[in-house]
């Protein structure tokens, strides 16, 4: 005879884990359906609206690479990151003045030179700004229990967007549109060098930092201080500079993003960052909160996704939408499509 005990610890049918992943993999089953009738309904409307979502879902990438990567170190949902991004499109601005990037010219390998230039400081601006955050605000709290930082993290968030508001005010503010406005037609579908371009530059950064992950002396050390900090920090690991290096790239990958935006779009916004950040959040546990591949596959599945609400349902529906997958995924799958289940730390 089973005690009281027994009877409630044992999980209900729906929670067990075998009963939740086929449950989610159904769910999915039913959206793939879903969008194969669409294109068979309408072929050009659909892969057009698949376009525009992968090149959203690039972006938002870049910006759930560093939930994931900050995560995974210390278990803070940093939800700063996502102001970190609008911060770099803030930055970018001025500098592109500075170097005299304005619109109406043609793209020249000049051109390319001082975007790069722009992207490498903003980049270095934004992990100084994301590093500094984390020496004043999180780091005496690391100790603390959970949801002191968690707090500490939104309070961080208000304070850069009332920064940026301060900056630059309340106004949509115009990104120069310096890349070429060229346009392919593939069938009915129409694919421009901002698509590629944007891809491309995801592709480039996620890569680059997967390698530096998984091959870099440093790159170790981030995963050994993620696996188990205490062990890590006896074999002689320095894990201040390695959490701040976490915080570091993560704000790279962010600073980037918001450039990549701003090129894309031609449009920010000093809360941009809110309704972005949580999107690339909701892509972060998509793919499996800790799994930079997986942040990087999620990303572009909710980029699709959100592309698809926009034109199939409406853009007014699509936060409702993105944020019912994220409840659906910590119900069904809360470690994500590549995540795995790890002992609590």
């Amino acid at each position: 005879m089973a005690t009281v005990g027994t009877v409630i610890r044992q999980p209900r049918a729906w929670a067990r884990p075998d009963v939740a992943t086929g449950m989610f993999l159904g769910l999915c089953a039913v959206v793939a359906l879903v969008l194969l009738r669409l294109a068979i309904l309408d072929p050009r409307f659909f892969f057009q609206i698949l376009v525009f979502g992968i090149a959203d879902g690039a972006i938002y990438a870049l910006v759930a690479i560093g939930y994931t990567m900050v995560y995974g170190i210390i278990e803070l949902i940093n939800f700063a990151h996502g102001d970190v991004f609008t911060l770099g499109a803030f930055f970018a601005l001025p500098l592109m003045g500075a170097l005299g990037l304005t619109e109406g010219k043609p793209f020249t390998v000049v051109t390319a030179l001082l975007l790069l230039v722009v992207f490498l400081v903003v980049m270095t601006l934004t992990g100084t700004v994301n590093i500094t955050i984390e020496r004043i605000a999180y780091r005496p709290l690391r100790h603390a229990p959970k949801l002191a930082p968690l707090i500490t993290a939104i309070g961080m968030s208000f304070v850069l967007e009332g920064l940026m508001y301060l900056w630059r005010g309340p106004f949509t503010l115009h990104f120069p549109d310096l890349l070429p406005g060229t346009r392919w037609s593939i069938g009915a579908v129409g694919i421009s060098i901002k698509d590629i371009l944007v891809l491309v530059i995801s592709a480039v950064l996620v890569s680059l930092l997967t390698v530096f992950v998984s091959r870099t002396r440093l790159g170790k050390a981030m995963r050994a201080t993620a696996q188990d900090r205490d062990a890590a920090q006896l074999m002689g690991i320095d894990i201040n500079r390695t959490i701040a290096a976490t915080f570091f790239i993560g704000a790279m990958l962010a600073g980037a993003g918001g450039i990549v935006w701003g090129l894309y779009f031609n449009n920010v916004r000093f809360d941009l960052g809110f309704t972005a950040g949580l999107i690339a959040f909701t892509a972060a546990v998509f793919g499996g909160i800790g799994n930079i591949q997986g942040a990087a596959i999620g990303g572009l599945i909710i980029g699709v996704i959100a592309a698809f609400s926009d034109g199939y349902i409406s853009p007014l529906w699509t936060p409702v939408v993105v944020f019912s997958i994220l409840i659906l995924v910590l119900v069904f799958r809360p470690t994500g499509i590549l995540g795995m289940r790890v002992p609590e730390k």
